[in-house]
This record gives C-alpha cells, sequence and structure tokens, in this order.
C-alpha cells in the first residue's frame, strides 16, 4: 500500500480547522496523498522537507497568525513550481484581487468545498504542474543545447583569433608592403571575436531570461535601452571605438516580441556601423530610443554612406559593399525578417557622404506604459 501512495500525486492542505482537514483528504484522498497542515508555518516545515513532491498547495485564507495570502506569497517566491490555490469563506474582494493579479493564486474555491469542484479544480492544477514540469525539462534541454553550441563555435573561433594575432606579430613589413597580410589577419581576427562575442551573448542572454520565476504572472521585461545597454557592455570594441557610440532615449518601450532575436540585430547593425566609420576621421554612432510616432530605434553613423542604387536593394537582394572582409549581403535581409516577425520593420535611410541611419519600427503595444530617462 505505501508503495501505491508514493507514486499518487501529492498535495498539500493548509487549514486551522482539524475538522475541515480530515473532510478534505477524505474527499479526495482515493486520488491523491494529502499532507495536512494546520497552520501556515506548519506548511512551512513541511515544505522544507517535502517539496519536491508536492505539486498543489490548497490552503483556507483565514487563519490564526499568518494568514493565507502570506503563506501563498512565500510559496510562489521559495517554491514556485508548486501550483497555488485558495480557499475562502469571505467575500474579501481586495485580497481576492490582489492574489489573483499577483499571480499568487492559481484557482480559488469557496467554502463550503463541494466535492465536484474540488476535483474539477484539482485536476486543473495538476495538469498545469505537468505541463509546467514538462516545459521545464524542455528549457533545460534547449539551455544545454545552446551551451553545447556555444562551446562548439567558440573553441575554434578562438583557436582562429589567436593563430591570426600570432600572423599579425610575425608579420614582415618590409615583405608585406602594402600591408596585405597584416590587413587580413587584422580582419579575421576582428570577425573571430565578434562572432565568439554574438554567440556568447545570445546563449548568456537566453539563459539569464530562462531562470526567471515560473509563476503565472512573472515576466522579465526587456526595453529598448535596456537592450542597447546589455549590447554596449558586451561587445567586443576596440581601444577607441566605444568612445564613438552615444546612446539617447527620448521615451524608453517594452520589447515584448522575441527581445534575444532584437538583440542580436542590434548587434549586427553596429558591427556594420562601425566597419563604415573606419577610414572617418570624427566617427560617430548614435542610438535614439522613442516612442513618437511609434516605438522605434535609431542607429545612425557619419560615414560614408550608401549609393542608391545599393541602399534601395539592401533589403530584398544578397548585395554587400564588404565582401573582402567576408559579407554576404544577407545580414539586413535577416535583420529585417526578424523585425517583420516581431510586427515591424526596418527602414534605411543614408545619402552618400551624408551617413547612415537605420530604424527599427516596433508594433504599437496597447496600454504600455511610457518611461521617460
Amino acid at each position: 500500500m505505501n508503495d501505491i501512495r508514493q507514486t499518487q500525486p501529492t498535495l498539500l492542505y493548509v487549514d486551522d480547522e482539524e475538522l475541515a482537514c480530515k473532510y478534505f483528504a477524505r474527499t479526495v484522498g482515493a486520488d491523491y496523498e494529502v499532507l495536512l497542515a494546520t497552520s501556515s508555518d506548519e506548511a512551512i516545515a513541511i515544505l522544507e522537507q517535502e517539496n519536491a513532491r508536492i505539486a498543489v498547495l490548497v490552503t483556507d485564507f483565514r487563519m490564526p497568525g499568518r494568514d493565507g495570502g502570506d503563506l501563498l506569497r512565500q510559496v510562489a517566491l521559495e517554491y514556485p513550481h508548486i501550483v497555488r490555490i485558495l480557499v475562502t469563506a469571505y467575500a474579501d474582494v481586495e485580497m481576492l484581487l490582489r492574489t489573483v493579479n499577483t499571480g499568487e493564486v492559481f484557482r480559488i474555491l469557496e467554502k463550503p468545498l463541494k466535492p465536484a469542484a474540488v476535483r474539477d479544480t484539482l485536476q486543473l492544477a495538476f495538469e498545469r504542474y505537468h505541463e509546467r514540469a514538462m516545459q521545464n525539462q524542455r528549457l533545460i534541454a534547449i539551455d544545454e543545447t545552446l551551451a553545447f553550441i556555444a562551446h562548439e563555435l567558440n573553441t575554434p573561433l578562438a583557436a582562429i583569433a589567436l593563430n591570426a594575432h600570432s600572423i599579425e606579430d610575425r608579420t614582415d613589413a618590409q615583405r608585406d608592403a602594402e600591408g596585405e597580410i597584416l590587413g587580413a589577419a587584422k580582419s579575421m581576427r576582428e570577425s573571430a571575436q565578434y562572432c565568439m562575442a554574438v554567440v556568447s551573448s545570445f546563449w548568456r542572454s537566453v539563459h539569464n531570461g530562462r531562470r526567471q520565476p515560473e509563476g503565472d504572472e512573472a515576466r522579465i521585461e526587456s526595453t529598448a535601452h535596456g537592450l542597447i545597454s546589455a549590447l554596449l557592455d558586451t561587445y567586443p570594441f576596440t581601444t577607441a571605438q566605444r568612445s564613438w557610440v552615444q546612446v539617447d532615449v527620448d521615451s524608453d518601450f517594452a520589447v515584448l516580441a522575441q527581445p534575444n532575436c532584437v538583440a542580436l540585430v542590434l548587434s549586427s547593425l553596429l558591427s556594420n556601423a562601425l566597419r563604415a566609420l573606419a577610414e572617418v576621421r570624427s566617427p560617430s554612432v548614435r542610438f535614439t530610443v522613442t516612442t513618437e510616432p511609434h516605438p522605434s530605434i535609431g542607429i545612425c553613423d557619419n560615414g560614408p554612406g550608401i549609393p542608391p542604387e545599393i541602399k534601395d536593394r539592401l533589403l530584398t537582394d544578397p548585395i554587400t559593399t564588404h565582401a573582402k572582409s567576408g559579407g554576404n549581403g544577407l545580414g539586413l535581409i535577416l535583420c529585417n525578417r526578424v523585425m517583420q516577425s516581431c510586427g515591424g520593420g526596418l527602414r534605411i535611410e543614408s545619402t552618400p557622404g551624408g551617413g547612415t541611419t537605420v530604424v527599427l519600427d516596433f508594433p504599437h503595444i496597447k496600454g504600455q506604459t511610457h518611461r521617460s530617462c
């Protein structure tokens, strides 16, 4: 009998009335293993020992000492994998709204408990628990796969960068009078370092994003300014390049769709801008963030600009002005597709000798709060 009970789904029921505890256990005991507690403190003591096998918490609200709302908040913080249900006989609207809106509770059961309602709610709760567990396993698998891919890519990239640096050090200036070997080695090293930074940054952003709380309402909000700041903190600038970059924020906004992919778009566009400024006397790159007339991020450089016949084809045809350094013309096309998948798009404004501005347009988000910096 004990072996059978160990395989049953487990829930914890909390009520200061012992008769209520016995009634609940008798109602659902045939389908679930029920652990009982008569106070919030006793429930926490049980959770400290048994949290790994407890899938659902059902707690009364009105109890002496710490009430059920306080218990729900602690469990949501310390054991977010547990699905939480509140039992109450009181029409406390403010309490109910607070617990629902903050994601502290999955369902609310009203006293006196009705066996059919209890069974239906528990079935939904355990389904939610299993969905979360499966999703978490998938995320762990994705995380481990990305870490493996990052390692497998960064290892040869690091070797390329190291070998290129060695070639730079050993190149004889007299034999390489036109600087072809030195230039090629430098380009190879910088490209390898950039690729390593992109791979590491993407894996880190996905990995850190996965570690957010698992409650239904929990979200980590990425903002346009936040994505730019993270990019500038991790981008492999040369000694001088970082001083070229400035950021102007008129009003910030949340990037809710594919922020990791948007971060890669920003990295690619920054790389293009820095490459265009290689021969400019006073180089400058300026990021602008605004919500008027619609949410957008602009990247403006004072480089040589783009000829009209090339600019008009950049988002449709694989055309590049950097073939010698490995460009294939697909970067801006892919960046535009990412933005389109987010409900926005990409615009390019440029004139020869007048610099280039690339604008990432984002869709309006109804009810979004704009924050000025």
